[in-house]
């Protein structure tokens, strides 16, 4: 099968087309001919050897984290899917590899794809809509009349959030430029800020949550909008001890995290709120929940660009130039 590889980390390391051997498939597993995949951010990250801490690869290793498709095999304990059906989902991270012409999953891993999807809007939910989902039901608890603020509105992981946070009754704050206005506020955005003209810290106050997709200053600066015992949860901060813990890394590791998130930790306990770092988990129960948002009209995917498959190398780096608006899909077929 043909499939896009690196053959080690490295910013400036290529992106390679090349044929790889067909993928086996456990007694567990499903065989997906992908149709699309959708690119994101953890995809430079992993290519460049930034997330070699929390996850090591065997090279050569083919890229993508999200996909649709069609099965066309399964194991012989598998009972929820068969031959023919149309499947959308996120590979456990042990198993990443979407930029390819097939991929073996667990079934768990995976769900039927909405009915009211075309395959390339299909492989742009699963990654930024399980992490959402987590981030929102899982740690947040977001409630109905609780404000959150969602940083990047208008980008693959924003566009998801507002339209989530407003199906749970929140009220939501963004940030976006001068080109993603319309299209935050026509997701249902309440409160937009320019942030090439305005600081958000200065114009937000009392908020229960913030949603952090962009790590550095803006998530230090977040902590200021909290009220007392708000919460953020973010997916490009560091990890701290906490997620060291839960994620049951380990003695030294766990030090490790707590060392390098100390200015983190200080925030929290001076702003007396809570920071949380989400490593999303693949799960097919919650796909199945948000192919029932989509087919209801409550949540549809946003799409900046679609490339074709032999244009993921580029399509990599136009992603990773920052300027998408909603997802970068590969159409494989």
């Amino acid at each position: 099968m043909k499939a896009m590889i690196i053959e080690k980390y490295g910013k400036d390391v290529p992106l390679l087309m090349t044929e790889r051997p067909m993928p086996d498939i456990g007694e567990h597993d499903v065989l997906v001919e992908i149709h699309a995949a959708s690119l994101n951010p953890i995809d430079f990250k992993v290519k460049e050897g930034k997330v070699k801490f929390l996850l090591k690869y065997d090279m050569p290793l083919i890229l993508g984290n999200d996909f649709s498709g069609v099965v066309v095999k399964v194991g012989d304990r598998v009972n929820e899917f068969k031959p023919g059906d149309e499947v959308y989902g996120r590979p456990r991270k042990s198993r990443i590899g979407t930029l390819a012409e097939y991929i073996a999953v667990h079934q768990d891993d995976i769900s039927l794809k909405p009915r009211n999807l075309n395959f390339e809007e299909a492989a742009s939910i699963p990654l930024v809509g399980l992490t959402t989902y987590q981030a929102f039901y899982d740690i947040l608890k977001l409630q109905k009349g609780q404000k959150i603020l969602i940083h990047a509105g208008s980008g693959g992981v924003g566009t998801f959030a507002i339209q989530l946070a407003k199906l749970m009754g929140a009220y939501v704050a963004t940030t976006a430029g001068d080109k993603g206005y319309n299209l935050v506020k026509s997701l249902g955005a309440d409160r937009i800020i320019n942030y090439r003209k305005e600081n958000f810290e200065e114009l937000l106050t009392g908020y229960d949550a913030v949603y952090d997709t962009l790590g550095g200053t803006v998530l230090r600066k977040s902590f200021q909008v909290l009220k007392l015992n708000g919460k953020i949860v973010s997916i490009s901060g560091l990890p701290n001890a906490r997620f060291g813990k839960e994620a049951q890394l380990g003695w030294l590791k766990t030090t490790l995290l707590s060392i390098v998130s100390h200015k983190l930790t200080a925030l929290e306990k001076k702003t007396q709120t809570s920071y949380h770092y989400l490593f999303m988990k693949p799960n097919g129960a919650q796909l199945k929940k948000i192919k029932k948002f989509i087919e209801e009209g409550h949540i549809m995917p946003v799409i900046d660009k679609v490339f074709k498959f032999e244009e993921a190398p580029q399509a990599l780096k136009y992603l990773e130039g920052g300027s998408a608006k909603g997802k970068v899909v590969i159409k494989m077929k």
